[in-house]
């Protein structure tokens, strides 16, 4: 059964940075697309970052352009996502997700595997 497990998570002033870890278990992860989403208090989820594995390309919400960067290191089956220059309103609970398909900015749809979550506190 595949898993993936976030961690990095913190309580940070804004201004600074955090990277997100998700490691990916039970699966193979080459053949994979992973995607990073996130969750506020109230709010509906929403899509940070992610790399479609049938164009390539990356994608990241407009609220994260510039200040966000998914990476993966596939020898260790790791996702990793960069946020730098964090705001209060990035507080959330950040989650990534995998599938066999292909990922989107859309949190909605079934994917895979979803991961328990890792808690980004932005402090002003």
């Amino acid at each position: 059964e595949g898993q993936l497990v976030e961690s990095g998570g913190g309580l940070v002033q804004a201004g600074g940075s955090l990277r997100l870890s998700c490691a990916a278990s039970g699966f193979t992860f080459d053949d994979y697309a992973i995607g990073w989403f996130r969750q506020a208090p109230g709010k509906e989820p929403e899509g940070v970052s992610c790399v479609s594995s049938s164009s390539g390309r990356t994608y990241s919400a407009d609220s994260v352009k510039g200040r966000s960067t998914i990476s993966s290191d596939n020898a260790n089956n790791m996702v990793y996502l960069q946020m730098n220059n964090l705001k209060p309103e990035d507080t959330a609970v950040y989650y990534c997700a995998a599938d066999s398909d292909d990922i989107f900015l859309t949190p909605e749809l079934p994917y895979d595997y979803w991961g328990q979550g890792t808690q980004v506190t932005v402090s002003s």
